[in-house]
């Protein structure tokens, strides 16, 4: 049909105009019309294939690279028979304390002038502060300031925030149930963190850990801070257990390379960072709390 109309419309007037009687008509119509009629079947033959090879190339894109580690090929945690240490990370680990974090900093920075006044958001928070040690926060924010100046202002936020947690920390969901089975098992455990070391006492001590932890390990007391793998190696050496008979729990991307780097397998728990930074740092599986029937499943006997 459509062919026929195409003939009536354009190429039948052309016909007319150029009309020599009726044998030359028929002859020139029949000649046109077998020539649409072959470039249309041609068109009707390609356009499925085009259609059919489309979603073939497509699909084939999506097909993910063998070569590419998967998730569940990721180091987990050692056998329990064969498990000696549970180094804990402090902050955001034990308790979600980056809330209390961030308001300090926020307040602080506002009143100090930064981003022009207005208050720095969560997200910039995260991205910028969060798992990092003091001295390199103190350059970032004021590379302008020398150190004491930086320092100075650095202790005044971490006093303010030791008042914002005597009030308001809370352990992480499940804390004690773990802290009791690693107890109960007489696990050697270390507490590791990038916090100060008046910051760290304080949190566990409020937390009620204060004889739970064999060893505090400060990342200013090493000679590099996370996401340098030295806390880690110190706190192995302390508790005299090896990487492959331990693991770590941490909740920042740079906690996480800094036990992945001491060869340490590692629980990624969500309270402040995405699971997706998590799993790229290394995280050999993630948790939202201890009470996640991910992490008991893995300590199952």
């Amino acid at each position: 049909m459509h062919v026929f109309l195409h003939i009536t419309l354009t190429q039948t007037i052309l016909l007319f105009l150029t009309y020599k009687g009726p044998t030359h008509l028929c002859n020139c119509f029949f000649s046109i019309w077998s020539e649409n009629m072959a470039q249309s079947v041609s068109e009707m033959v390609q356009e499925p294939l085009a259609v059919k090879t489309q979603p073939l190339v497509e699909k084939a894109q999506t097909i993910p690279d063998k070569a590419q580690p998967l998730a569940d090929l990721r180091q987990l945690l050692p056998p329990v028979d064969k498990l000696q240490a549970v180094l804990f990370d402090v902050d955001g680990t034990l308790a979600d304390s980056d809330p209390l974090h961030y308001v300090a900093f926020r307040d602080m920075l506002q009143k100090e002038g930064y981003n022009d006044g207005v208050p720095v958001t969560e997200d910039w928070f995260r991205e910028h502060i969060s798992g990092k040690h003091n001295s390199d926060i103190g350059k970032d924010l004021f590379p302008s300031w020398d150190q004491e100046k930086q320092d100075k202002w650095l202790d005044e936020k971490e006093a303010y925030f030791r008042r914002l947690a005597a009030q308001h920390l809370e352990p992480v969901r499940g804390l004690h149930r773990l802290t009791d089975w690693v107890r109960e098992k007489g696990l050697r455990r270390a507490a590791v963190t990038n916090a100060p070391r008046p910051n760290a006492e304080q949190m566990i001590d409020t937390l009620g850990l204060k004889d739970f932890f064999d060893h505090v390990v400060v990342g200013s007391e090493c000679e590099r801070a996370k996401p340098f793998p030295d806390p880690y190696l110190k706190a192995l050496e302390q508790v005299g257990v090896s990487a492959e008979n331990a693991f770590a729990i941490e909740d920042s991307p740079s906690g996480l390379k800094a036990a992945v780097s001491a060869g340490l397998p590692v629980v990624g728990i969500t309270t402040g960072n995405p699971g997706s930074a998590l799993l790229d740092a290394g995280a050999s599986f993630l948790i939202k709390d201890y009470n996640d029937p991910a992490l008991w499943e893995q300590l199952k006997e």
